[in-house]
């Protein structure tokens, strides 16, 4: 009797442990992709380039009883170069968002949500006669953190709402302050304001060929720019022709009514929709 007390004692934490982690569950993309062209006696002209970008993109879930916690991370860093201009960087990002949440009915949730994006090298504005450095890592920052409602028609979708959302803008030189609508010698702006999150996550489409990741982020803030949204919508399509080998297309549509659009001269205009979009092949990992 005390040998199967003993024995029964022995598994019991595992037995939780395997329960634990069966609440946890994961998924993402990352990889490599390349691409290169060369000419030679073209008659209708062209530069030779070579570029690349990695990107890393994951999602870590928990799941159990009434209770849901996300975790997202989406990293993307490339670089190309020609033999007129050198290397340069054609894109940079760092994306974080955690997402805690109770379930009030079947599909809706109490929710707190912390949203965190930068970059991670130097940008630089090109000029024919040089380059001014407009950008760095934490320059600029931005960080969200809200509290709201969370709804999950399915388990691939989310849609958060949040009427209290504090934002905070931010820079680590204060060189960039005003670039990016912060007051002159100021690091930090703080902002309250509205705000939504719409999630897409999918990674079996296609019987598991096909990867599709959307977030779009929207928030206005409770001042004088009320009904002026700010926009931040990522996407990832990744399409596996191969267990190795893989296309994909990324694509980043931003809108900030802070941020300024300065020429080449150096004058300033009003905001503009930002967009960039890259599409390669390459070798990638899909866990």
């Amino acid at each position: 009797m005390k040998t199967r007390l003993f024995i029964l004692a022995a598994l019991l934490p595992v037995a939780v442990s395997a329960q634990e982690e069966s609440a946890w569950t994961h998924s993402g993309l990352t990889g490599v992709n390349f691409s290169q062209t060369s000419f030679t006696n073209w008659s209708e002209g062209g530069e030779n380039s070579i570029a690349g970008n990695v990107y890393f993109n994951a999602s870590m879930n928990y799941n159990k009883g009434k209770v849901s916690w996300t975790n997202d991370l989406d990293a993307n860093y490339g670089l190309y170069h020609t033999t007129e201009n050198g290397l340069r960087k054609n894109v940079d990002k760092l994306n974080f968002a955690s997402k805690f949440g109770h379930q009030i009915t079947e599909k809706v949730y109490y929710a707190a949500l912390l949203d965190f994006k930068t970059q991670m090298a130097n940008g630089f504005q090109y000029k024919t006669d040089g380059k001014d450095l407009i950008s760095k890592f934490w320059t600029p920052a931005y960080l969200n953190v809200s509290v709201g409602i969370d709804y999950k028609p399915n388990a691939n979708i989310a849609i958060y709402y949040s009427p209290v959302a504090g934002k905070l803008t931010m820079v680590a030189d204060t060189l960039f302050s005003e670039r990016y609508g912060i007051d002159a010698g100021v690091k930090v702006r703080p902002q309250l304001g509205s705000t939504v999150k719409a999630t897409a996550n999918y990674d079996n489409l296609m019987n598991g060929k096909l990867t599709l990741k959307s977030t779009l982020d929207l928030f206005t803030a409770y001042d004088d720019s009320f009904g002026n949204i700010d926009v931040n919508w990522d996407l990832l399509l990744g399409l596996n022709v191969s267990k190795l080998i893989t296309v994909t297309f990324q694509s980043s549509l931003k809108y900030d009514d802070d941020i300024k659009y300065i020429d080449e001269d150096g004058g300033i205009h009003g905001a503009r929709v930002q967009f960039k979009e890259i599409l390669g092949v390459g070798l990638s990992y899909k866990f």
